[in-house]
């Protein structure tokens, strides 16, 4: 018995030991927006919306709001360009911190009022390596999550099939920069979401979708009146619906 004990109190000094500080930093995480700024985004009827929703989620993680896990790092950066290929400015948290939804959505507009007349999804995720290199972020858990209508358009690509078009999505340069790498795209219509989840190839990189009828959701939990801190339903939504917590592998 006294030895039971003993191992006891051995196993509960060690989960003390290993628990962190109470004012210990939180782990690193880097999250990654991608911003479709293109003609046809813009003409869906999603694009307001969906910048509006971008600055609460941005502003949520950097705050770590209602259990959502904080951002240390933030990039927000556009998914297109004038030319294939095209790199494209990336902002990070500095520019974003102790600002309010409101603030940082005037922002995103101000940092991209032009339409880009290519969505090229190629090279954001080069430019995001680049930048998760840069800063000594590699390992650390990357949450790459675009708001976008999900297709391709690049010249030539409304000659090609579904296959052929979404096989050209590359994300090798994002596939070994963390063990856990996960691409949310937002707003895309069903047959789009589909494609992204089985025609994309990848190895470790996830993918998880939302179409743009089931964000429109993100409003009916948005309580007028309400401080941020108390979303509670806003927050579980998003954490529900936007962060699931997605296996590697594709969807069937």
């Amino acid at each position: 018995m006294k030895r039971a004990h003993a191992v006891v109190g051995l196993l509960a000094l060690a989960f003390v030991a290993c628990k962190p500080p109470a004012n210990a930093p939180p782990p690193r995480s880097t999250l990654v927006v991608g911003l479709d700024i293109s003609g046809s985004f813009r003409k869906s009827g999603q694009f307001d919306p969906a910048m509006r929703y971008a600055s609460l989620y941005i502003y949520a993680h950097v705050n770590a709001l209602g259990g959502l896990k904080q951002a240390t790092d933030v990039f927000v950066g556009s998914l297109g360009g004038e030319r294939v290929g095209q790199p494209k400015t990336f902002h990070p948290i500095q520019d974003l911190s102790g600002k309010s939804p409101e603030e940082i959505e005037a922002d995103l507009r101000r940092w991209f009022p032009e339409e880009d007349p290519i969505t090229d999804f190629n090279a954001f995720f080069q430019r995001t390596a680049v930048h998760i290199k840069r800063q000594g972020l590699v390992l650390a858990p990357l949450n790459i999550v675009m708001f976008s209508d999900g297709v391709p358009d690049f010249p030539g690509a409304g000659r090609l099939a579904p296959a052929q078009l979404y096989a050209k999505i590359d994300v090798s340069p994002i596939e070994y920069l963390s063990r856990n790498v996960t691409v949310r795209l937002l707003y895309a219509q069903p047959t789009v979401a589909q494609n992204w989840e089985k025609l994309v190839p990848r190895n470790r990189v996830k993918i998880w979708t939302q179409d743009e009828q089931v964000m429109a959701g993100w409003r009916r939990h948005e309580v007028a009146g309400v401080a941020l801190e108390h979303q509670d339903s806003l927050w579980s939504w998003t954490q529900q619906i936007v962060d699931f917590r997605v296996r590697r592998g594709k969807v069937l």
